[in-house]
Protein backbone atom coordinates (compact mmCIF):
# COMPACT_ATOMS: atom_id res chain seq x y z
CA UNK A 1 0.00 0.00 0.00
CA UNK A 2 1.29 3.05 -1.18
CA UNK A 3 2.21 5.54 1.89
CA UNK A 4 2.67 9.10 0.39
CA UNK A 5 5.81 11.60 1.31
CA UNK A 6 4.88 14.59 3.18
CA UNK A 7 5.32 18.40 1.12
CA UNK A 8 4.21 19.99 3.80
CA UNK A 9 7.13 21.52 6.11
CA UNK A 10 5.56 22.50 9.80
CA UNK A 11 8.07 23.32 12.33
CA UNK A 12 7.29 21.33 15.46
CA UNK A 13 6.19 22.41 18.79
CA UNK A 14 7.93 19.68 21.12
CA UNK A 15 10.51 18.86 19.50
CA UNK A 16 14.25 21.02 17.30
CA UNK A 17 13.37 20.94 13.23
CA UNK A 18 16.30 19.58 11.72
CA UNK A 19 16.79 21.50 9.40
CA UNK A 20 17.19 24.53 11.53
CA UNK A 21 20.20 22.98 12.72
CA UNK A 22 21.81 22.53 8.95
CA UNK A 23 23.63 24.76 6.58
CA UNK A 24 20.90 25.72 4.22
CA UNK A 25 24.00 26.25 1.54
CA UNK A 26 24.72 22.75 1.97
CA UNK A 27 25.14 21.02 -1.95
CA UNK A 28 22.51 18.05 -0.51
CA UNK A 29 20.12 20.70 0.50
CA UNK A 30 20.84 22.89 -2.61
CA UNK A 31 20.07 19.32 -4.72
CA UNK A 32 17.45 18.34 -2.92
CA UNK A 33 15.30 22.19 -4.04
CA UNK A 34 15.91 21.89 -7.48
CA UNK A 35 14.55 17.72 -7.24
CA UNK A 36 10.98 17.70 -8.57
CA UNK A 37 10.26 14.91 -6.07
CA UNK A 38 6.27 15.23 -6.50
CA UNK A 39 6.61 14.70 -9.83
CA UNK A 40 8.61 11.48 -8.99
CA UNK A 41 5.86 10.39 -6.28
CA UNK A 42 3.36 11.11 -9.05
CA UNK A 43 4.95 8.79 -11.85
CA UNK A 44 6.48 6.25 -9.51
CA UNK A 45 2.96 5.63 -7.60
CA UNK A 46 1.39 3.40 -9.87
CA UNK A 47 3.56 0.59 -9.16
CA UNK A 48 1.65 0.80 -5.50
CA UNK A 49 -1.82 -0.45 -4.26
CA UNK A 50 -3.36 2.55 -2.90
CA UNK A 51 -5.45 0.52 -0.19
CA UNK A 52 -4.47 -3.00 -0.02
CA UNK A 53 -1.06 -4.18 1.63
CA UNK A 54 1.50 -3.24 4.06
CA UNK A 55 2.15 0.09 3.83
CA UNK A 56 5.35 1.14 1.86
CA UNK A 57 8.20 3.77 2.60
CA UNK A 58 7.64 7.21 1.19
CA UNK A 59 8.74 7.03 -2.07
CA UNK A 60 10.70 10.09 -1.70
CA UNK A 61 12.76 8.21 0.87
CA UNK A 62 14.06 5.52 -1.29
CA UNK A 63 13.86 7.60 -4.18
CA UNK A 64 16.31 9.57 -2.60
CA UNK A 65 18.46 6.59 -0.99
CA UNK A 66 18.86 5.55 -5.11
CA UNK A 67 20.55 9.38 -5.40
CA UNK A 68 22.62 9.25 -2.42
CA UNK A 69 23.57 6.06 -3.34
CA UNK A 70 24.90 7.00 -7.02
CA UNK A 71 26.63 10.12 -5.40
CA UNK A 72 28.20 8.94 -3.02
CA UNK A 73 29.31 5.75 -4.56
CA UNK A 74 28.22 3.37 -1.66
CA UNK A 75 26.17 -0.01 -1.73
CA UNK A 76 22.89 -0.56 -0.58
CA UNK A 77 24.22 -1.74 3.16
CA UNK A 78 26.58 1.33 3.29
CA UNK A 79 24.15 4.27 2.00
CA UNK A 80 21.11 3.14 4.55
CA UNK A 81 23.82 2.78 7.45
CA UNK A 82 24.80 6.30 6.16
CA UNK A 83 21.67 7.79 6.30
CA UNK A 84 21.29 6.89 10.12
CA UNK A 85 24.56 8.72 10.78
CA UNK A 86 24.00 11.62 8.55
CA UNK A 87 21.27 14.32 9.18
CA UNK A 88 22.42 16.05 5.87
CA UNK A 89 21.32 12.29 4.09
CA UNK A 90 17.75 12.14 6.48
CA UNK A 91 17.10 16.04 5.57
CA UNK A 92 17.68 15.12 1.43
CA UNK A 93 15.17 12.72 1.93
CA UNK A 94 12.53 14.71 3.16
CA UNK A 95 13.22 13.77 6.44
CA UNK A 96 11.66 16.70 9.52
CA UNK A 97 13.59 15.38 12.68
CA UNK A 98 16.40 13.49 13.05
CA UNK A 99 15.90 9.79 13.12
CA UNK A 100 17.81 7.21 15.70
CA UNK A 101 17.09 4.67 13.52
CA UNK A 102 17.90 2.32 10.12
CA UNK A 103 15.02 3.87 7.40
CA UNK A 104 15.01 0.45 5.88
CA UNK A 105 15.93 -2.74 5.21
CA UNK A 106 19.00 -2.61 2.70
CA UNK A 107 16.35 -5.00 0.05
CA UNK A 108 13.95 -2.24 0.02
CA UNK A 109 15.98 -0.61 -2.83
CA UNK A 110 16.53 -3.81 -4.55
CA UNK A 111 12.91 -4.45 -4.78
CA UNK A 112 11.95 -0.71 -5.20
CA UNK A 113 14.77 -0.83 -8.74
CA UNK A 114 12.54 -3.60 -9.52
CA UNK A 115 9.62 -1.66 -9.25
CA UNK A 116 10.57 0.92 -11.47
CA UNK A 117 12.95 -1.31 -13.92
CA UNK A 118 14.41 0.28 -17.07
CA UNK A 119 11.93 3.30 -17.78
CA UNK A 120 11.91 4.44 -14.47
CA UNK A 121 15.77 4.51 -14.28
CA UNK A 122 15.81 5.90 -17.41
CA UNK A 123 13.47 9.11 -16.37
CA UNK A 124 15.65 9.17 -12.80
CA UNK A 125 19.01 9.73 -15.38
CA UNK A 126 17.08 12.20 -17.49
CA UNK A 127 16.39 14.13 -14.62
CA UNK A 128 19.91 14.23 -13.44
CA UNK A 129 20.90 15.40 -16.94
CA UNK A 130 18.62 18.03 -17.27
CA UNK A 131 19.46 19.58 -13.94
CA UNK A 132 23.04 20.42 -15.23
CA UNK A 133 20.98 22.82 -17.67
CA UNK A 134 23.03 23.65 -20.90
CA UNK A 135 26.09 22.57 -19.42
CA UNK A 136 24.71 19.10 -20.34
CA UNK A 137 24.30 19.71 -23.98
CA UNK A 138 28.16 19.69 -25.06
CA UNK A 139 29.23 18.64 -28.16
CA UNK A 140 32.56 17.10 -26.73
CA UNK A 141 32.45 15.21 -23.69
CA UNK A 142 36.29 15.10 -21.97
CA UNK A 143 36.92 11.83 -19.99
CA UNK A 144 40.55 11.39 -18.10
CA UNK A 145 41.14 7.10 -19.38
CA UNK A 146 44.27 7.06 -17.98
CA UNK A 147 43.67 4.40 -15.48
CA UNK A 148 40.40 2.73 -17.93
CA UNK A 149 41.77 -0.55 -19.33
CA UNK A 150 41.75 -0.59 -23.10
CA UNK A 151 39.93 -3.21 -25.05
CA UNK A 152 43.37 -4.55 -26.75
CA UNK A 153 44.79 -8.11 -27.38
CA UNK A 154 48.20 -8.60 -27.94
CA UNK A 155 49.64 -11.17 -30.74
CA UNK A 156 51.15 -13.80 -28.90
CA UNK A 157 52.03 -17.05 -30.78
CA UNK A 158 49.22 -18.91 -30.26
CA UNK A 159 47.06 -16.31 -31.14
CA UNK A 160 48.58 -16.20 -34.33
CA UNK A 161 48.72 -19.88 -34.96
CA UNK A 162 45.03 -19.92 -34.55
CA UNK A 163 44.69 -17.04 -36.91
CA UNK A 164 46.67 -18.67 -39.54
CA UNK A 165 44.68 -21.65 -39.26
CA UNK A 166 41.17 -19.86 -39.34
CA UNK A 167 42.69 -17.99 -42.25
CA UNK A 168 43.73 -21.34 -44.25
CA UNK A 169 40.28 -23.17 -43.58
CA UNK A 170 38.05 -19.94 -45.22
CA UNK A 171 41.21 -19.98 -48.28
CA UNK A 172 40.38 -24.34 -48.38
CA UNK A 173 36.68 -23.77 -48.36
CA UNK A 174 36.40 -21.08 -50.62
CA UNK A 175 38.05 -23.44 -53.43
CA UNK A 176 36.61 -25.93 -52.55
CA UNK A 177 39.79 -28.55 -51.16
CA UNK A 178 37.89 -30.17 -48.46
CA UNK A 179 40.79 -31.27 -45.16
CA UNK A 180 40.71 -34.72 -43.66
CA UNK A 181 41.05 -32.17 -40.30
CA UNK A 182 40.52 -28.42 -39.92
CA UNK A 183 41.96 -28.54 -36.42
CA UNK A 184 39.55 -25.57 -35.22
CA UNK A 185 38.32 -27.09 -32.45
CA UNK A 186 41.43 -28.54 -31.18
CA UNK A 187 44.00 -24.85 -31.55
CA UNK A 188 40.74 -23.34 -29.35
CA UNK A 189 40.79 -26.12 -26.98
CA UNK A 190 44.44 -25.71 -26.70
CA UNK A 191 43.93 -22.12 -26.17
CA UNK A 192 41.59 -22.41 -23.66
CA UNK A 193 43.50 -25.10 -21.54
CA UNK A 194 46.66 -22.20 -21.69
CA UNK A 195 44.61 -19.21 -20.39
CA UNK A 196 43.17 -21.28 -17.28
CA UNK A 197 46.51 -22.39 -16.13
CA UNK A 198 47.72 -21.13 -12.89
CA UNK A 199 50.60 -19.21 -12.25
CA UNK A 200 52.97 -21.71 -10.75
CA UNK A 201 52.32 -24.10 -14.19
CA UNK A 202 51.78 -21.39 -16.90
CA UNK A 203 55.55 -21.19 -17.57
CA UNK A 204 56.00 -25.06 -18.19
CA UNK A 205 52.85 -26.24 -19.29
CA UNK A 206 52.42 -23.19 -21.47
CA UNK A 207 54.90 -23.38 -23.86
CA UNK A 208 53.94 -26.87 -24.32
CA UNK A 209 50.15 -25.50 -25.33
CA UNK A 210 51.88 -23.26 -27.71
CA UNK A 211 53.75 -25.76 -29.40
CA UNK A 212 50.77 -28.00 -29.48
CA UNK A 213 49.16 -24.81 -31.26
CA UNK A 214 51.81 -24.45 -33.85
CA UNK A 215 51.70 -27.87 -34.41
CA UNK A 216 48.48 -27.78 -35.48
CA UNK A 217 49.29 -25.15 -37.69
CA UNK A 218 51.98 -27.11 -39.90
CA UNK A 219 50.04 -29.98 -39.67
CA UNK A 220 47.52 -28.02 -41.50
CA UNK A 221 49.75 -26.56 -43.96
CA UNK A 222 51.15 -29.95 -44.76
CA UNK A 223 47.73 -31.78 -45.72
CA UNK A 224 46.62 -28.16 -47.39
CA UNK A 225 49.88 -28.57 -50.05
CA UNK A 226 49.51 -32.31 -49.73
CA UNK A 227 45.73 -31.99 -51.14
CA UNK A 228 46.49 -29.16 -53.29
CA UNK A 229 49.68 -30.91 -55.11
CA UNK A 230 46.52 -33.86 -55.70
CA UNK A 231 44.46 -31.90 -57.65
CA UNK A 232 46.61 -29.75 -59.47
CA UNK A 233 49.03 -31.18 -62.16
CA UNK A 234 52.74 -30.34 -61.05
CA UNK A 235 53.56 -27.81 -64.15
CA UNK A 236 50.72 -25.61 -62.49
CA UNK A 237 52.05 -25.84 -58.77
CA UNK A 238 52.74 -21.97 -57.50
CA UNK A 239 56.48 -21.56 -56.76
CA UNK A 240 57.74 -22.79 -53.19
CA UNK A 241 54.90 -26.10 -53.16
CA UNK A 242 56.53 -30.07 -53.91
CA UNK A 243 54.44 -32.99 -54.13
CA UNK A 244 56.01 -34.93 -51.29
Amino acid sequence: MLRHSSTIHQPNLFGTDLLMQLDVNDPLLQLADAIPWQEFDEAFSIHYTKSTGAPSKPIRLLFGLLILKQLENLSDESVVLQWKRNPYYQAFCGIKEFQQKLPCHSTELVHFRKRLGVPGMERIFQMSVGLHGESALEDVVHVDTTVQEKNITYPTDSKLAIKIINRLNKIAKSHGISQRRTFIRASEITALGYSALPACEEKSKGETRVEATQNHCRCFDAGAQEKIATMLPIRALPKGFSTV
